[in-house]
């Protein structure tokens, strides 16, 4: 075949194999065979090998191509992936509307309705669209920074790798009245388009992959989730491809004009990809929510694979918007969990284990034993309270559970099956590591250890103290910590930058080369930002949020250790009991020692650069393709001159800042008020102040 009429063949080829993909994995409809699909298939191939050329990017050959890599590259989030909260109950689903309708004004609850869709059992990820090909996908890591799968991604059917044509899409959502969203896509305001979603194992192939595990005599994978996770991870997309993976798409990221949940799922079927729609629905109220829980708490056997519960999200997303985050999680969404997971076992032992803060917490050691497919030895009684109300005791045969399939927990004793050996636990009066004192607080259900000395509690701390989100030292693993504690020569979180070579030399673990590592590694880390550093303290109930937020709204160290109360209640997302914890620690001398030791050790804490006039307390709203700096540097630009970072335009945004292909916000800033600019202009307000 002529070079012209070979690439002719091949896009008209792709095309038609592309639609197919859609027909049968969004529509769930099939045309032609498996058979006469594959015979396409394998024209394009043939018609490529021989005009290697001629392969179009998003060509279905390309699904499984490149060498294996020798490691995944980081992927930044453009807004942060976020974890759900977790309810078990409908009280505990009663309770979270409560508590989001307290966020809100009158109006506003009165608007509220819900979108309520099955919770995947899956891998979450992140899909970039450029021009309508996938250009980059993503896992979620630690919901800042995840790594780029994309060649493995490309392996799934269910992931298109170009996109339906945007006059498809467009006229499609005009003939189910999304008007906005459909003059948003004529617009290109789509050409850069993010979208998240899960990848899955259906039941069948997951049983059909552990049947061949069986065959090879190769360890069966536990549960669908982790055949989907550890797939994804291999470095080899050839493997990802032969694990039969499967997606759903369930959240559109780009601004299109959607102004509700249910529309972002209209729209990502519609330009092609899979989703659950067919088994969602618009709920009006929490009554109907539990309606739909119910329903598939019931039935989720017919499901294709497995779900641990449904997903409840408030459906209007400027309301969804308005509710904010709680640490990592978005308080107008919930997990509305299904029962647990059970089978009988015998606690054989409890110990207690002494966290960081100095909580005891008790552990059921159980006779291993398989539930959901995952074997489990250890339970978490929680605290005193917990026994007490299970009636536990050591050698009690207990039912034990997956909490949403995932966190083991006793659910119920079996007393009947007691022989009258069973011995009662009491948590220690004393430490079970230091030999310290213990005390519980009035109004707290946990026991803990008093000594600031206890060498559990130096150890978890000090873990936390080097961790990624704190000091990020290198080198500082768990057993060296151990070896410093025991050897006297770390005490307190200034002696770390103290440590010089011949302190190390001696220790296990330790050579010349190995010890001159840590000690540069340790003065490479004097230097720290002051979000960085408070989390690094590790006060009871102040995550990286809300490090971040005591950050920007006092700027530096001093302002935060003489906040009031009520100072520190101002601080958005900051309640009664963060701000009694953040006051609290920083009354106790010593606790303000130990920043004074740092301090005096070489420790430099970097002010949160704040702005006072135009930025401060100014929302600001970025949008399009910028050309001198990446949209996430710009927020970070705008974060750190103490202005605030919006992802939709609304009545509170001052400034929104266009870049090339401003979709449908440009339209929205000029209609509520806000000032729209230009990069250049934003770069020269940043820098002027």
């Amino acid at each position: 075949m002529e070079r012209q009429a070979a690439k002719e063949r091949i896009a008209k080829l792709a095309k038609l194999i592309n639609h197919h993909r859609y027909l049968y994995h969004v529509l769930d409809r099939q045309e032609i065979s498996d058979q006469a699909l594959d015979s396409l298939k394998k024209e394009l191939f043939d018609l490529e090998t021989a005009h290697p050329d001629l392969i179009l990017p998003d060509s279905p050959s390309q699904r499984v191509e490149g060498r294996p890599l020798e490691k995944f590259e980081k992927f930044t989030h453009s807004s942060p992936m976020l974890s759900l909260n977790d309810a078990f109950s409908e009280p505990d689903m009663t309770d979270w509307q409560e508590r989001i309708g307290r966020l809100l004004s009158a109006a506003d609850r009165a608007r509220i309705d819900f979108y309520c869709e099955p919770k995947l059992d899956g891998l979450a990820i992140e899909l970039i669209y450029e021009d309508g090909i996938l250009a980059a996908g993503a896992t979620r890591g630690d919901g800042r920074i995840g790594e780029n799968v994309t060649n493995n991604l490309k392996t799934i059917e269910a992931i298109p790798l170009r996109l339906r044509a945007a006059d498809e899409i467009a006229a499609d959502l005009r003939a189910v009245g999304l008007e906005d969203m459909a003059s948003a896509i004529t617009r290109g305001g789509w050409r850069h388009l993010a979208v998240r979603g899960e990848v899955v194992v259906s039941r069948r192939d997951f049983d059909a992959i552990n049947d061949n595990q069986r065959k090879k005599g190769l360890p069966e994978f536990a549960n669908p989730r982790n055949l989907a996770a550890g797939s994804i991870r291999q470095l080899d997309p050839k493997i990802a491809a032969s694990r039969r993976l499967d997606s759903n798409c369930y959240k559109l990221v780009t601004d299109l004009g959607q102004k509700t949940h249910e529309e972002e799922h209209r729209f990502l079927e519609i330009a092609g990809f899979k989703t659950n729609n067919k088994f969602s629905r618009f709920c009006a109220n929490m009554q109907e929510a539990f309606a739909f829980y119910r329903h598939w708490r019931d039935h989720r056997g017919r499901l294709p694979y497995e779900i641990d519960g449904i997903v409840v999200a408030v459906n209007q997303n400027d309301l969804f918007e308005k509710l904010g985050v709680a640490g990592k999680s978005p308080r107008g969404a919930i997990a509305y969990k299904f029962p647990l997971k059970q089978a009988a076992t015998v606690v054989e032992d409890i110990v207690v284990q002494v966290g960081r803060t100095g909580a005891l917490t008790p552990v059921a050691i159980l006779r291993p034993v398989k539930v959901g497919g995952v074997m489990i030895s250890r339970a978490t009684l929680h605290n005193e309270d917990e026994i007490r109300r299970l009636g536990v005791k050591i050698g009690d045969t207990v039912i034990v559970g997956r909490a949403g399939d995932v966190i083991p927990g006793i659910v119920a004793v079996l007393p009947e099956l007691r022989t009258g050996a069973e011995t009662p636990f009491h948590l220690p009066k004393i430490c079970p590591m230091c030999g310290g004192k213990t005390e519980k607080k009035p109004g707290e259900a946990v026991l803990r250890c008093v000594n600031r000395d206890c060498f559990a509690v130096q150890k978890r701390s000090l873990r936390h103290f080097v961790s990624r989100g704190a000091f990020n030292i290198d080198g500082l693993g768990e057993k060296i910590i151990e070896q410093l504690i025991d050897q006297g020569l770390v005490r307190a979180p200034a002696d770390i930058f103290g440590l010089k070579e011949g302190d190390l030399t001696p220790l296990a673990r330790f050579g010349e080369k190995s010890a001159r590592n840590l000690v540069e590694s340790v003065d490479a880390k004097k230097t720290i930002g002051l979000p960085q550093f408070i989390y690094a303290l590790g006060i009871r109930n102040a995550g990286e949020q809300t490090a971040r937020a005591l950050a920007e709204k006092f700027g530096n160290i001093e302002s935060i250790r003489s906040a009031s109360f009520e100072d520190l209640q101002t601080v958005a997302d900051i309640g009664p009991v963060v701000a009694e914890s953040v006051c609290r620690w920083f009354a106790d001398r010593k606790n303000t020692a130990v920043i004074e030791g740092l301090l005096s050790a070489g420790v430099k804490i970097l002010p949160h650069q704040k702005t006072a006039g135009m930025l401060a307390g100014k929302t600001f709203v970025i949008t399009g393709t910028l050309e001198k700096m990446s949209r996430q540097a710009a927020k970070d630009a705008v974060r750190a001159a103490a202005g605030n970072v919006s992802e939709t335009v609304s009545r509170n945004t001052d400034y929104l800042v266009a870049g090339a292909n401003p979709g449908s916000k440009l339209e929205k800033a000029r209609r509520s008020g806000a000032a729209v600019i230009g990069e250049e202009d934003f770069l020269k307000m940043i820098n002027d102040k």
